[in-house]
């Protein structure tokens, strides 16, 4: 399975308005080689997921544990956990599965796991698959694997022409996309934040990284997490990917076609060093958790999803959502302080009025966002910049991060710095509320007319000041000069791009906000 950034590239060319869909950077596959490797990173058979929660079995009938996932190597690292240990089920559902280093080591993780006899689901939205054809029917061949796509018709199947007609004739549905991310296993343990499946996620991309953020959750609220996929896996929007694509001529049926992914898999070369070490030990992983003291029991945590298709339509491109309606809700309610962190910031009216009146009656505003030198979408950034003003004018602190932030650059160098001999660029994907040092908010959800509008989209609200403490914690730090650039009426800091983006920047400013 090779990474394919094709499509991407065809999907530009035949329609301006649908910029929006982002590309993102992979690297080339090494060789395959068989090595002694996967013995010693693969299941332990004294370890289960039902016996590692055994003791907090009682704390998980009446609380949520929550233990936050700030560094990309440490949330991969759970995921391959929770995969390797899974004993009945796995749900999953991504905007983005890329097939490039992480993708194929996850698909590898999964087949085992499947091999076990797991039963695994998983929903990935249309436009952002990211894999060849074959490949993503050799995936789902597998009988303990069932694989759905949401709102098919702009990317796999159908001819291009089918494509535009749908693009031209149902803009609304084409534009309306799932952009929740969810892994459950066993119906016990839930993670969700901003990460999609993709190296740039984890911190592993050698030229564009993103920071990001994911929450576990275990206990009370991952039953709300389990039915909120349900909703969607019987939703008329999803359907089998056998259905999706048409082609009886691909021979997937081999008996040793998974063969070269569990070779690449079991390739050391294929993980970084310290990435190796941490799978290494991937027995402990989950009981380190239990005993960092971050794992915090919670009673009051809320887990809010939208329904498939985010609304009626009634309003064109509007209407909102549910999550839509409580960020709105957290905002008007909040007293002292709002901090949010988001990698898009398109505001509108309603938004900005928002904010307004949250400075108004004495609440500190800040939001980091990325600047037009970190960004990966310059489409939104063309949007924000052109209402950066407004913003500003409304009390509202914006501070935009630097591409080469030194807190990004602390967690991802260490034993690289030696295998790179340059720096990545870094990103900000996290999308994070933090209200009154009480409330934190994790999830998928950007602050543009999108997210608002046309995306699904699913958050945890918690309501714990130590989590909160912890979170705020690493925001503060990005707010500090070594990390962003505070912009105000008289600076911002587009000028440390060069020319040509800037021009790119402009040129885009035909887009509507509306679909941005």
């Amino acid at each position: 399975m090779i990474n394919q950034i094709k499509f991407r590239l065809k999907f530009k060319t035949y329609c301006l308005l649908m910029l929006i869909v982002m590309t993102s950077c992979t690297e080339k596959k090494k060789s395959i080689v068989e090595t002694d490797f996967c013995s010693s990173i693969h299941r332990n058979d004294n370890v289960t997921l039902s016996k590692e929660l055994k003791d907090i079995d009682s704390l998980m009938q009446t609380k949520t544990g929550v233990y936050v996932l700030e560094d990309g190597s440490g949330s991969l690292v759970v995921r391959a956990w929770l995969s390797e240990y899974s004993e009945k089920t796995i749900d999953i559902q991504y905007f983005i599965f890329s097939t490039d280093n992480v993708g194929l080591i996850a698909c590898d993780y999964l087949i085992r796991a499947a091999d076990r006899g797991v039963k695994i689901r998983i929903i990935v939205d249309d436009i952002m698959l990211d894999a060849d054809i074959q490949d993503i029917l050799i995936f789902a061949s597998h009988e303990n694997i069932t694989l759905k796509i949401y709102n098919p018709g702009v990317n796999l199947g159908k001819n291009i022409f089918n494509k535009i007609k749908k693009l031209s004739t149902d803009f609304r549905s084409a534009n309306q996309r799932m952009h929740n991310k969810t892994l459950i296993v066993d119906g016990k343990i839930v993670i969700t934040g901003g990460r999609n499946i993709a190296d740039e996620y984890f911190d592993y991309d050698h030229e564009y990284n993103f920071r990001d953020r994911d929450i576990l959750l275990l206990g009370k609220e991952t039953e709300k997490v389990t039915n909120s996929f349900d909703e969607f896996w019987n939703s008329s929007l999803c359907e089998n990917v056998e259905s999706v694509i048409e082609d009886e001529t691909l021979d997937i049926n081999s008996d040793n076609r998974f063969d070269k992914l569990h070779e690449y898999a079991c390739n050391p070369d294929n993980f970084w060093p310290q990435i190796r070490t941490r799978i290494e030990n991937l027995p402990f992983t989950f009981k380190t958790i239990k005993n960092s003291g971050d794992l915090i029991w919670v009673d009051e945590v809320h887990f809010i999803s939208d329904i498939p298709g985010k609304n009626d339509g009634t309003n064109g491109l509007g209407g909102g959502g549910a999550t839509t309606s409580a960020l709105i809700d957290l905002v008007k309610r909040a007293k002292h302080s709002i901090d949010i962190q988001t990698p898009y910031l398109i505001t509108t009216e309603l938004s900005q009025n928002l904010f307004r009146e949250a400075v108004e009656r004495g609440v500190r505003v800040r939001i980091l966002t990325n600047s037009l030198a970190s960004t990966d979408n310059v489409e939104a950034f063309s949007s924000y910049q052109t209402d950066r003003e407004k913003l500003l004018e409304t009390g509202v602190r914006i501070f935009e991060f630097r591409p080469d932030a030194a807190e990004c650059i602390k967690i991802m160098t260490g034993e690289l710095r030696a295998k790179l001999d340059h720096k990545p660029i870094f990103g900000l994907h996290a999308k994070s509320m933090l209200i009154d040092g009480e409330i934190t908010v994790i999830g998928t959800f950007n602050l543009d007319p999108r997210s608002a509008n046309l995306n699904t989209e699913c958050m945890v609200i918690v309501h714990s000041e130590e989590i909160t403490k912890g979170v705020l914690k690493g925001v503060e730090e990005e707010f500090k000069p070594g990390n962003s650039w505070e912009t105000t009426l008289d600076y911002n800091p587009d000028k440390e791009v060069n020319k040509y983006k800037r021009l790119k920047t402009w040129t885009r400013k035909i887009l509507p906000k509306e679909i941005l």
